[in-house]
């Protein structure tokens, strides 16, 4: 694993503008020196390392599928902060093995060791279209005779034509408080894939689907009735809305993508009953819920949090917070382990999963200790 630098092409704003990364911009915050997109820079791995990274992916991957069927065995709901009410709901979403399309790991790896877990972004996973779609364009376009690790648009097709959906159009839906746009490009590409898998789709935004009282559905500003929804509008705020008891127990006749046991694999919780189950596992950092007990450094995390707010890094040389509203549902305390410094710039991988394998990868960097909106995009590839 290598950091290098590289010339960026004449015209590579408008270029990653057409391959769908219009909001590079305004997703972004401004005043920063460096944009969200800097192929300014890459990582260049070896086939093995990649091959190698792709067995660990899996293996944490099935690590976690068993760790739902233990929450789901033991009731363990309580340690997810899951409200009692949705708790069998899970349960039976997991027993119908309501279908899945795709997540992604956030992995500390330094081309040393084994990678260790950070996070699971299981339900709403973001940088889709980067990791899919635009650093591949890069690739043909500057290392045309390299390889990358990036199989995620194949196998996201594939995906969707295997799903056992069920009949008419699949609803494609974003939020209008998505002020960036990031929320809707990434659905209208998933959108995509589903039609080149054949499947016929609707696109929609949240605040249009309504309730029809009589046929005790949801359905679209057409009146059609939706049987399957795939959204990045997460199962916690979709629970506490005013819609949530009815999206949670119409479960058995409409499928969601993500579906509702997905909850337990985006809650940060995950981390802590993973090293419950499997101390000492190379792959994780230990990890509990009840306090930092005897790790010298741990970096608390808030078990909803998203995009590095409302954390606190805690070592023997001090303290570092960021700011947030998370935390109200508790955190989970995780050995900190600083990510590997590269020319003063700190990666993090993130490992796409489509289905039950390996997909890809698309890298953020931070110069700080945590990544978060900050951070920049920039792409890899495998030296041949």
């Amino acid at each position: 694993m290598r950091r290098q630098r590289s010339a960026r092409r004449d015209g590579w704003e408008k270029t990653i503008e057409s391959q769908g990364l219009a909001y590079h911009r305004s997703a972004h915050p401004s005043g920063l020196d460096r944009p969200y997109w800097d192929e300014a820079v890459h990582y260049a791995f070896t086939m093995e390392e990649v091959l190698s990274l792709e067995s660990q992916v899996e293996e944490l991957h099935a690590m976690c599928l068993a760790a739902v069927e233990h929450v789901v065995a033991a009731g363990r709901y309580r340690d997810f902060a899951i409200p009692e009410w949705v708790a069998p709901e899970i349960e039976a979403s997991w027993r119908r093995r309501d279908p899945h399309v795709y997540g992604r790991f956030d992995l500390r790896y330094d081309g040393r060791g084994p990678a260790k877990l950070l996070e699971y972004n299981a339900d709403t996973p973001t940088s889709l279209v980067e990791s899919s779609l635009v650093q591949w364009f890069w690739l043909k376009d500057v290392h045309p005779a390299d390889d990358q690790w990036n199989s995620i648009h194949e196998r996201l097709v594939d995906r969707w034509r295997e799903l056992p959906l069920q009949t008419g159009p699949a609803h494609f839906a974003w939020t209008n408080m998505d002020e960036t746009g990031e929320e809707a490009m990434t659905l209208g590409y998933l959108q995509e894939t589903a039609e080149q898998a054949g499947r016929a789709t609707v696109a929609i935004a949240m605040e249009d689907i309504g309730w029809d009282s009589r046929a005790l559905r949801f359905v679209d500003m057409e009146h059609r009735v939706i049987r399957t929804l795939c959204k990045l509008y997460p199962w916690e705020w979709a629970v506490a809305d005013p819609f949530g008891p009815r999206a949670v127990r119409g479960q058995v006749s409409m499928t969601w993508i993500e579906p509702l046991w997905k909850m337990l694999l985006s809650n940060k919780a995950l981390l802590a009953l993973l090293w419950e189950l499997h101390p000492g596992h190379p792959n994780l950092l230990p990890a509990y819920l009840d306090g930092p007990r005897d790790l010298p450094a741990h970096i608390a995390k808030p078990l909803l949090g998203r995009e590095g707010a409302s954390m606190r890094v805690v070592t023997p040389d001090g303290a570092h917070s960021t700011e947030g509203d998370y935390g109200a549902e508790g955190y989970v305390y995780q050995e900190f382990r600083a990510l590997p410094d590269f020319d003063g710039w700190r990666p993090v991988l993130g490992a796409w999963v489509v289905g039950d394998e390996a997909a890809g990868l698309g890298i953020r960097e931070t110069s700080g200790l945590i990544t978060d909106d900050t951070s920049s995009f920039v792409p890899h590839r495998i030296a041949l």
